[in-house]
């Protein structure tokens, strides 16, 4: 089983043939779209993308986890995660072009 994955050659292949900038330019401004959000995101501001999403930094305390298959209990540090929630324009998109329905 092959998982399609998006890569960011591919991402800045398609901004070439649809924008016409050369692979260069469109390799810098994928570059600097990346480093904007991972910027503000470093500094604990969320990034919203109007009819797309917002990411959000979320701070997870420290727990106490379990190896599964030895069943040793392992502290888990406290850290920071990125959380994603898209849009409901996003969400209704994938589920038209996927067709699924809205069921709320």
């Amino acid at each position: 089983m092959s998982k399609k994955v998006l890569t960011k050659a591919k991402v800045v292949s398609h901004l070439n043939e649809n924008i016409g900038l050369s692979k260069r330019e469109c390799k810098f401004f994928f570059e600097s779209f990346v480093n904007i959000i991972s910027s503000q995101l470093i500094k604990q501001k969320d990034v919203k993308i109007v009819n797309f999403g917002i990411f959000k930094i979320k701070n997870k305390k420290a727990r106490i986890g379990r190896n599964p298959k030895t069943k040793e209990e392992v502290m888990i540090s406290e850290r920071n995660v990125i959380k994603f929630k898209p849009s409901n324009f996003l969400i209704n998109l994938i589920n038209v072009n996927t067709g699924k329905s809205d069921t709320k």
